[in-house]
């Protein structure tokens, strides 16, 4: 099982949300990208290549 210790990560959200918006927050850390519940900040966290990070992000960029 993958531990990665998260207690100085760096959350960002997207620069497209709306005030009080939520939405997913991304922190990379040197081996992954970790990817939480913007209401939920103590919950769970979904870890995750770049490579599959970065196919999410892309994949994003292109909906409507």
């Amino acid at each position: 099982m993958l531990t990665v210790d998260l207690a100085s990560a760096v959350w960002r959200k997207s620069s497209f949300t709306q005030p009080n918006g939520e939405c997913v927050e991304v922190a990379l850390t040197p081996s992954v990208a970790a990817v939480r519940d913007s209401k939920d900040p103590d919950g769970g966290v979904v870890l995750t290549s770049f490579a599959a990070w970065e196919v999410f992000r892309a994949a994003v960029s292109r909906a409507p």
